[in-house]
């Protein structure tokens, strides 16, 4: 199964392709509740991913809650201890913390110019 992002309306959803149904999926990320949409080809998706998000955010003005997930910057990470050691050589090298590393090594593997994180931090 092929995966892409779509942009909806400031949104993203992550796009997938499903071959027993032969339909494409979109499932948008970071909200506080599920909304996806369904759809044959990729200008019917993008309509059907705009009535989805909308409906999502009426439901969720109805009812007084944010749409968007918060994060809190913080999260647990497990990797081999080997890694883990070679890592922490390598920070106390450059004279980083094992996050900042981390930090670094996430920023050059993601997008962030697109959320204006990318000079952030």
């Amino acid at each position: 199964m092929t995966r892409n992002i779509m942009d909806v309306d400031g949104y993203k959803a992550v796009i997938s392709y499903d071959p027993e149904i032969e339909m494409f999926r979109g499932e948008f990320l970071g909200l506080n509740g599920g909304a996806d949409f369904y759809a044959a080809d990729v200008r019917s998706l993008q309509k059907e991913g705009r009535v989805s998000l909308r409906v999502f955010l009426e439901e969720c003005a109805a009812q007084g809650i944010a749409p968007r997930k918060t994060f809190s910057g913080k999260f647990m990470l497990r990797i081999d201890p080997q890694l883990h050691e070679i890592a922490a050589t390598k920070a106390a090298a450059e004279g980083k913390s094992l996050n900042q590393l981390a930090e670094e090594a996430i920023r050059s593997q993601v997008a962030l110019e697109d959320e204006g994180l990318a000079s952030a931090g």
